[in-house]
């Protein structure tokens, strides 16, 4: 990390705006999002998607963040309403149209586990624009009052905000967005009535996971606690997700038995 302890600090005035510094806080903005992306990349086994597709959700995930913020911005900042409902709502409904709008009809948006890729690019093209916000909003640069105006920029926690986003923040979106990409991965598949449906609840349940994040993230005393609780939960539902789509992918046949077809059924009828 000689290269974070490099980075200029709040005393070097001339520095600390400059082209370099800015340039070397939007790259360890979006490092961890592009580890994340690489990461849930791995997991979409059977058949991976395009490569040029994954890098324009991402990018279009990017832009849902400016216009996440834009439609916050009427509600005001660092209230419990948009903390936890407004700012959770808004941003999970706006990276869900992303991909509902350019790849659900994809004819490479073929399986159950498409969903769930689709959603963590768009969710970590969000998440890594935001970071790299955050980041500059610590150094006081422009740019940051998109995000959120630090009153105090103190460089000296600087390090602590990346690691701290890095690990939490920054996957806590896909952790958010598998809920509804999950969902939509599935509802491909669905009658149009149970489809919605689906769809709803896998939406409804990633903005109720986001609020909670929110409001632990802004909790004092036991908060941290319970967030990196609350963390470890939401990996073992995205990685129980994660099993069952790839389990029900059409890509796996097994002596004639397409698990895709019992699994849609079942669904059907709930």
């Amino acid at each position: 990390m000689d290269f974070v302890k490099e980075l200029p600090t709040m005393s070097d005035k001339n520095n600390r705006k400059s082209p370099l510094t800015f340039t070397a806080i939007i790259l360890l903005g979006f490092a961890p999002g592009l580890f994340w992306l690489w990461y849930f990349y791995k997991k979409d086994k059977l058949e991976p998607e395009p490569k040029s597709y994954i890098i324009k959700t991402f990018c279009l995930g990017m832009l849902a963040a400016i216009i996440s913020a834009v439609f916050e911005m009427p509600f005001g900042e660092y209230t419990i309403l948009s903390v936890v409902l407004v700012a959770p709502a808004v941003e999970e409904f706006v990276k869900f149209s992303v991909v509902r709008v350019t790849m659900y009809n994809n004819v490479e948006f073929d399986e159950p586990m498409d969903g769930i890729m689709y959603a963590a690019s768009a969710a970590l093209g969000f998440a890594s624009l935001e970071n790299s916000l955050y980041l500059l909003g610590n150094f006081g640069l422009p740019l940051s009052d998109l995000v959120t105006p630090l009153p105090d920029h103190q460089p000296i926690g600087f390090f602590s905000l990346f690691v701290t986003r890095a690990f939490l923040s920054v996957p806590g979106h896909v952790l958010f967005s598998s809920m509804w990409g999950y969902a939509l991965g599935w509802a491909k598949f669905m009658d149009k009535g149970a489809r919605f449906r689906f769809i709803l609840q896998g939406y409804i349940l990633a903005v109720a996971m986001h609020g909670c994040f929110n409001f632990l993230a802004i909790s004092s005393t036991y908060g941290a606690l319970f967030l990196v609780v609350f963390i470890i939960i939401m990996w073992k539902l995205v990685g129980k997700r994660i099993h069952l789509a790839l389990a029900g992918s059409p890509h796996i046949k097994k002596e004639g038995y397409e698990p895709l077809n019992e699994m849609v059924q079942n669904r059907n009828e709930e």
